[in-house]
């Protein structure tokens, strides 16, 4: 079968071209630039790669296109496939078409977390000797590429994106997954480009849960009380989880996590003891996403529980999540993907436990959601467990001023409460201050759901000019 993906070099579409590639299909595909890594790991695949959106690309008459959310309605390859009438699909739907028809969807959705519970989910089934398949947003550093086929009728983790699926199709991802299991990790107002309101938002998470059939599962953070409401409306089995000190109103968590010394965790299932487990990442919200992981593997699909916290030292997390990019002059430099408020203290609370110096936190608003002024008045608070706040102007263009994140405000607030902060004019500028700042012992944490113009990478270059 030959399969056509137009818009290929994204994340979620050339994770979806090795899969096919696996299944023995034929691969073409276009896209505006095939730039390292997902060029030349596509080429090494096999895939023929058309660089720019023609009618041409289509003279081959594929069985079937695949239109990435990339695409506009006036793509002329999209609009080509549609005169022409060829099978054309989304890239949800052509991986639930393909892929999950013939296995068993885990699907983790949640506003938070997403790609590190998936990967960690997906790591746990393969070392419990399961030949789980997965489809995650981002590169799991235990495997170094971002999908994997997997065995006909076992575990597909899937990374569940609420995002909208393509031009013709203005439907939440996850809708397509088939999910026979789900976590959700939290709900939190997010994707203001796609969702009007908050209660839209919201609306599909409700929708996503009544998909999961009666003998499926649910596995839901007790600690976020919109999970509790959305979960409410399951038909499947609900497991609720958490860590002691949630506040998980009126819900009895079934799986708990509990902290013990030398930055491990004691895991609970039902009230009993199942063994002590070593959380491999930094922060709270990673020891939940480690339990929820843990109950999913174990109850959904059925591996043993002490197979799985024995593997959990080994999880080495995925690229731009808590990334040691490198360490020049004694200063640490991470990367991480953190740009909702919410996630962006957490991820600072964690590093905040383990730095040994002053926590540098450099952030970049680039999101639809962070480059606006909706989260103007939590991002103070985000930043309060950093020493020292730099902030790069706005990475979106095309924002009205009215509606863009003020950052010298958010610079003026912390510094109002006896922080140190700093709003900045350019990349340029953030990236010097940076490494003007840093002492040795400091750790420098670089946020962004961008490339930040290489941030991370040229902060570790001027700490050694300096």
């Amino acid at each position: 079968m030959h399969v056509h993906l137009i818009g290929i070099a994204g994340t979620g579409m050339s994770a979806l071209a090795a899969l096919l590639v696996e299944a023995g299909h034929r691969v073409s595909g276009s896209d505006t630039a095939f730039d390292p890594p997902v060029g030349p790991y596509l080429e090494e695949l096999g895939v023929e790669c058309l660089e720019g959106w023609r009618s041409g690309n289509l003279d081959r008459n594929p069985d079937l296109v695949v239109v990435g959310n990339v695409c506009r309605r006036d793509n002329p390859e999209a609009q080509e496939a549609m005169s022409r009438e060829l099978p054309t699909l989304s890239m949800p739907a052509a991986l639930a078409a393909k892929v999950l028809s013939r296995r068993k969807s885990l699907v983790v959705a949640g506003t938070h977390g997403k790609t590190t519970t998936s990967a960690l989910l997906a790591y746990l089934l393969r070392q419990a000797g399961m030949d789980a398949g997965f489809f995650i947003g981002g590169i799991p550093l235990n495997f170094d590429r971002s999908s994997r086929l997997g065995s006909e009728g076992l575990p597909f983790v899937v990374e569940g994106d609420e995002y909208d699926s393509a031009f013709f199709e203005k439907e939440p991802k996850f809708w397509s997954y088939h999910p026979s299991a789900a976590i959700l990790t939290s709900i939190e107002y997010d994707h203001v480009d796609i969702y009007p309101n908050a209660e839209a938002y919201i609306s599909a998470f409700r929708r996503f849960v009544e998909l999961i059939p009666n003998e499926g599962w649910l596995f839901a953070w007790a600690g976020d009380p919109v999970v509790r409401e959305v979960s409410s409306r399951a038909h499947c089995k609900v497991r609720f989880y958490a860590l002691e000190g949630d506040d998980c109103g009126e819900v009895q968590p079934m799986w708990l996590g509990m902290p013990a010394p030398g930055g491990a965790m004691d895991l609970f299932g039902g009230g009993s003891l199942c063994g002590r487990a070593s959380l491999p990442l930094l922060g709270q919200h990673n020891a939940r996403n480690t339990v929820a992981a843990l109950a999913m593997a174990s109850e959904a699909a059925g591996a043993p529980l002490d197979r799985l916290i024995a593997a959990l030292p080994g999880f080495r997390g995925t690229k731009r999540r808590q990334e040691l990019v490198g360490v020049s002059k004694g200063v640490e430099v991470y990367d991480d993907f953190a740009h909702h408020p919410s996630a962006v203290k957490e991820t600072l609370a964690g590093f905040r436990e383990r730095a040994k110096g002053r926590l540098i936190a450099v952030f970049e608003p680039r999101s639809a959601t962070a480059s606006r002024r909706l989260h103007q008045d939590d991002y103070a608070d985000a930043f309060a467990p950093a020493d020292v706040c730099i902030l790069a102007p706005v990475g979106r263009t095309g924002i009205p001023a009215e509606e863009k994140l003020d950052t010298k405000s958010i610079a003026e607030a912390i510094s109002s409460r006896g922080g140190q902060a700093r709003a900045c004019e350019s990349v340029e500028e953030a990236v010097e201050a940076a490494a003007t700042e840093a002492e040795p012992g400091d750790t420098i944490v670089v946020m962004s759901n961008g490339r930040f113009d290489d941030a991370p990478d040229r902060i570790l270059l001027a700490l050694v000019k300096d």
